[in-house]
């Protein structure tokens, strides 16, 4: 048995910014992840953008924190580009950089760090979460902690402790991104028409997608250009199935570029794993929906503030809905057909320019006392969840979510009893925008 304080599953930006905020207090802390990084989808997921961290209206900063903190780190090895008053990228950043600012982060705040370790299994006592059971290259063993948090993005640990958890049944679906190079971004239309006329010639069906330079040199390009569709990517069957769908989909796309656009186009490197929008959500003490979302709903408990919009992948065709806080409506009913322009309400006087997320949303709800979750297995409707699951939101969740574990170690306390002022106070002295 190794003992901690606080052990945080998932070593995404989400699990590590919790791991982070925990050990500031003083606090031993270990982190678990499964792959060789950290980072999560940010670093081995190549999806190397963050959104804005202002309102909708791009005057008032609204996210601050180790987001910032991350941002400013990137700057200074000039491995990060921010694009102002853009819904569609914020900042975009060198993923293989991420990786090296991370990693430096972990070891600063002495945090533990288990990579290449994988969550198997826990065990409660009472009311309370005592050990987990995780596997590496030294085999089985057991981890302690006063305080667990679930930054697993599929709630492994919920679900493993027996928390609630459901899934809609037109989950958005997965992709499997690739870094390639030779695109300029003047050429980046073109590609989506050669992959539309020509994508049956690989058997890629309908399919669309987007892409994105990397810092440094534009040649590189994020390539996120196909769905694998009906797949649940926390089935064990499911993820397999989709790991190798997504490259022979990616094979496709860079066979269909090198024949109709340049024959230098080439894959460069594929990532540690697909890249996943949604799996289970666990049940928490509030569920976001989409009213609150959309109509901008303030709580006094807020711990997570944001403004992208609704940005849902069709389950079942190759589409997408974008519904934007002013009113507004973008659809693509399919991959090829013309965006219908339309309005989800009719105007008011003032439109929204931030959401927020209270607390509840990551306290499960369940009698276990000494647990929290980050990330996108959050308790949300399909259109709130879709505006949600996207890192800089996700980040918030991770640093409220380490910081109300310090306070309820300080205060001998159960999860849902932390107090938000106190949080909320914390956060904000640590950073961290709260409105």
């Amino acid at each position: 048995m190794r003992n901690y304080d606080v052990c945080v599953i998932g070593g995404s930006c989400t699990g590590v910014f919790a791991a982070i905020r925990a050990a500031e207090d003083g606090y031993n802390v270990c982190i678990i992840e499964s792959s060789n990084c950290f980072g999560g989808t940010a670093t081995a997921g190549f999806v190397n953008i963050w959104h804005t961290f202002y309102d909708a209206e791009y005057k008032t900063k609204i996210i601050g924190g180790l987001s910032q903190e991350v941002v400013d780190l990137l700057a200074k090895k000039d491995a990060v580009i921010e694009t102002p008053n853009s819904p569609h990228r914020g900042y975009t950043f060198d993923s293989e950089q991420l990786k090296f600012v991370l990693d430096r982060m972990v070891i600063e705040s002495e945090i533990t760090p288990y990579l290449h370790t994988s969550f198997y299994d826990a065990e409660t006592e009472g009311n309370k979460i005592t050990s987990i059971t995780v596997g590496n290259k030294d085999g089985l063993f057991k981890i302690g902690a006063k305080f667990f948090i679930d930054a697993t993005g599929d709630g492994d640990l919920c679900r493993r402790v027996g928390i609630e958890s459901y899934y809609d049944e037109a989950m958005q679906p997965p992709t499997m991104c690739a870094r390639l190079y030779g695109i300029m971004p003047d050429q980046y239309g073109l590609v989506s028409q050669t992959l539309r006329e020509h994508g049956d010639e690989m058997d890629l069906g309908k399919d669309w997608g987007w892409r994105g330079f990397t810092p440094g040199d534009p040649r590189f390009v994020l390539s996120a250009d196909n769905h694998v569709f009906n797949v649940n990517c926390a089935n064990a069957d499911d993820l397999t199935y989709a790991e190798i769908e997504g490259r022979r989909r990616v094979e496709g796309i860079e066979y269909l570029l090198k024949k109709y656009i340049d024959s230098k186009i080439q894959i460069t490197a594929l990532p540690s794993y697909i890249g996943i929008r949604e799996t289970y959500h666990i049940k928490s003490m509030h569920q976001a929906n989409v009213e609150d979302i959309l109509y901008g709903k303030r709580f006094e408990d807020a711990v997570i503030n944001g403004s992208y919009r609704v940005d849902y992948h069709h389950a079942d065709t190759s589409g997408i809905t974008f519904k934007y806080l002013d009113g507004t409506q973008e659809v693509i009913p399919e991959a090829g057909a013309k965006m219908e322009l339309s309005r989800w309400r009719e105007p008011i006087d003032v439109d929204p320019t931030l959401y927020q997320l209270p607390y509840g949303a990551l306290v499960p709800a369940s009698k276990l006392e000494n647990i929290l979750m980050a990330g996108r297995m959050i308790d949300a409707d399909r259109e709130a969840f879709s505006a949600l699951r996207v890192m800089v939101n996700c980040n918030q969740m991770g640093e409220a979510a380490g910081q109300a574990a310090a306070i309820a170690l300080h205060e001998g306390i159960r999860a849902k009893d932390v107090s938000t002022k106190d949080l909320r106070s914390a956060l904000s002295h640590k950073g961290a925008i709260i409105i």
